[in-house]
């Protein structure tokens, strides 16, 4: 079965909001076994929506819309509705007991407006709204589903879960679709995509591969339909069994599990207490990693030494360091990350210091330069690093790069390699 979205709003054409009901809609299709084909955002027009609905039809099972049934003159959804069918409004009264029964439990008194929304198109099913005034609409016509929805989130979600599902499930033999995403980090989506090249070349025809990248990491996502749980769920597992050698180095966990967790996972396993020191990352990485519920069981604390003196007079950094080597250093990193760890009483430490610009860069260390070093008093390893012209981009790089040369290192891979 497909399905094509139709979120209908100017606001949404405008960037006055976002569209998170797509976004949401399709994980509840995905997760059913529909698939989606197209997502269309259109203006509050009856013309608009009459294109969109007729192009929509022509090309998926069912048909989502989401919005323009509020009480305004410039919600036109059910009107055009209407239209389209070539059918009539009619008052339901079920709708409009629900309405006041909405509106006494607090305090208000219907107007015209409100009324208005218990007039709907002949042809639908009601979808009941137990969040707001306006139902959900589902039509059946000619073999195709078309439902249509209020635009707010929370009353979508309800009607979508609590009626739309139901329904889909009772009339139409759906798939199962099962997915497994692992997750890597410090390595690019072309080096990546060339390493397992062979492997996904091989790959079952019923068994898809889907590369996700973001800064630093990149999400492999493995699917496969079938009408069996059972074959999917192998199917994928089959797959990911022979992956897994492949991409082992840079693997760090499933689904939506953040580095910050894997990485907090392993210091508990290694009974390891963590500290950071950050210039140019500005607590980026501390940021991260206290994200994590239960953090305070590994993690002791940070020190964000912005500039040349809080290095010296927060963490103890001896100044000719700085003055011999420059702030933007090998020997300052180590330095950073050596004083930070005693500070806090950690077993290891991080330290960033580097150019995250737009400005402050060199011909000899330009935007974009970090270096990163580990500290466990023992050992000590830094790196430099060379990263982009974008402010935002290297923070947050430098601060996944930080954090996986903590999980290389906590889980036995050699950092130099």
């Amino acid at each position: 079965m497909t399905a094509e979205i139709i979120t209908i709003g100017d606001e949404i054409l405008i960037g006055q909001i976002v569209d998170t009901n797509s976004a949401w809609l399709g994980a509840e299709l995905d997760f059913l076994g529909v698939s989606l084909k197209n997502i269309v955002s259109i203006s509050d027009s009856e013309q608009a929506i009459m294109d969109a609905l007729s192009l929509a039809h022509s090309r998926a099972d069912m048909v989502l819309i989401t919005g323009g049934l509020g009480p305004t003159k410039d919600d036109l959804t059910k009107l055009t509705l209407c239209k389209y069918f070539g059918v009539s409004l009619r008052f339901d009264e079920k709708v409009y007991s629900d309405i006041e029964v909405l509106f006494r439990s607090k305090g208000r008194k219907i107007n015209e407006l409100n009324r208005n929304q218990a007039e709907l198109p002949s042809n639908c099913e009601v979808l009941p709204n137990r969040r707001g005034t306006a139902p959900g609409m589902w039509f059946y016509e000619t073999g195709k589903v078309t439902v249509s929805m209020p635009g707010v989130p929370y009353e979508m979600k309800e009607i979508f879960s609590q009626e739309v599902i139901p329904r889909l499930k009772k009339q139409f033999k759906l798939p199962f679709i099962y997915h497994r995403t692992l997750l890597t980090v410090g390595i690019p989506e072309s080096v990546l995509a060339d390493k397992i090249s062979k492997f996904e070349d091989n790959l079952p025809e019923q068994v898809k591969l889907a590369y996700l990248p973001s800064l630093g990491q990149v999400r492999l996502r493995l699917s496969a339909i079938s009408q069996s749980e059972s074959e999917a769920k192998s199917l994928v597992n089959d797959q990911v069994d022979q992956l897994m050698p492949l991409i082992a180095r840079y693997y760090f966990g499933e689904g939506s599990t953040t580095l910050a967790q894997a990485i907090g996972q392993l210091l508990i396993e290694k009974k390891m207490k963590l500290s950071l020191a950050e210039s140019c990352t500005g607590g980026q990485i501390a940021h991260m990693v206290t994200s994590v519920p239960g953090s305070s069981a590994y993690f002791m604390g940070s020190a964000t030494t912005y500039s040349e003196a809080s290095k010296v007079d927060i963490l103890g950094l001896d100044s000719t360091l700085i003055q011999q080597h420059g702030v933007v250093s090998k020997e300052v990193a180590e330095a950073m990350a050596s004083c930070v760890r005693g500070r806090f009483g950690a077993d290891i430490a991080l330290a960033t210091t580097g150019i995250a610009g737009p400005d402050g860069g060199t011909e000899e260390t330009p935007v974009g330069t970090i270096w990163i070093a580990l500290s466990t008093g023992s050992f000590t390893f830094s790196k430099r690093y060379s990263f982009s012209n974008d402010r935002a981009m290297n923070i947050q790089l430098g601060a996944n790069t930080a954090l996986n040369m903590l999980r290389k290192y906590l889980v036995g891979i050699d950092l130099k390699d």
